[in-house]
């Protein structure tokens, strides 16, 4: 029987580095796409749960509740078996809903922070509604939504691993593929090691960077500009 190729000959090898890379390519490009269109639903949906009106908030509680309590594994499926939606497409879909849905709720907590009293003194003032949400309102809140959206946004990159089931060749789906062809034991721990090191590498930066925002916004009083 033929020994299996060492470890230093797995990493030596040019395609093995390809293969990963283009795996973290659609990694990135899944879980960067689901995160914008997040962001900026989730900012909606937060302020409509946040909002007076009856029906708007109604409406965004009874989105963020179901989403957020359901498996984003299901979700996925769902979206690939009876939508028919493409691998990719419908994992970014589901991603990208469930995403929202606790990025709204963080928006919610955020401007819950702060003081009615804000609100009675700014209206007092005749601020319209959305000029209370722009200048009175979002700048105190946005320093206390900064570090947990941004640990969503950790937990959407990881969380875009699950793509794997729909046949999605993204991060982790390369390394099932190159453990195929390097099944020893060692070698399959280096490849794990590997990809976490990848991810390590990616949400550690991201959470440097959400350090670096809450500095900022605490030190300018939450201003935004």
């Amino acid at each position: 029987m033929m020994n299996s190729p060492s470890i230093a000959f797995m990493l030596s090898r040019t395609w093995f580095w390809t293969a990963l890379l283009d795996g973290l390519k659609i990694t990135l490009y899944i879980s960067a796409v689901s995160i914008l269109l997040a962001f900026i639903f989730g900012i909606i949906v937060g302020v409509s749960r946040y909002s007076k009106i009856p029906i708007l908030s109604q409406v965004a509680t009874v989105y963020i509740e179901f989403l957020r309590n359901i498996p984003l594994i299901l979700l996925m499926l769902f979206c690939f078996l009876v939508f028919q939606l493409r691998d990719i497409t419908a994992a970014i879909v589901a991603l990208t809903l469930f995403t929202t849905a606790v990025i709204a709720e963080v928006v919610r907590g955020g401007l819950n922070s702060v003081p009615k009293g804000q609100w009675e003194a700014a209206r007092s003032q005749g601020f319209s509604y959305l000029q209370i949400l722009r200048y009175i309102v979002l700048p105190p809140a946005v320093t206390k939504m900064v570090p947990p959206i941004v640990s969503q946004f950790v937990t959407a990159i990881k969380d875009s691993s699950f793509a794997l089931i729909l046949g999605v060749v993204e991060l982790v789906f390369s390394s099932n593929i190159l453990k195929g062809l390097f099944p020893g034991v060692g070698q399959i721990l280096t490849i794990y090691a590997v990809i976490a090191g990848i991810y390590f590498i990616i949400n550690f930066s991201l959470s440097l960077v959400a350090r670096a925002l809450q500095k900022k916004f605490s030190a300018g009083g939450g201003t935004i500009s």
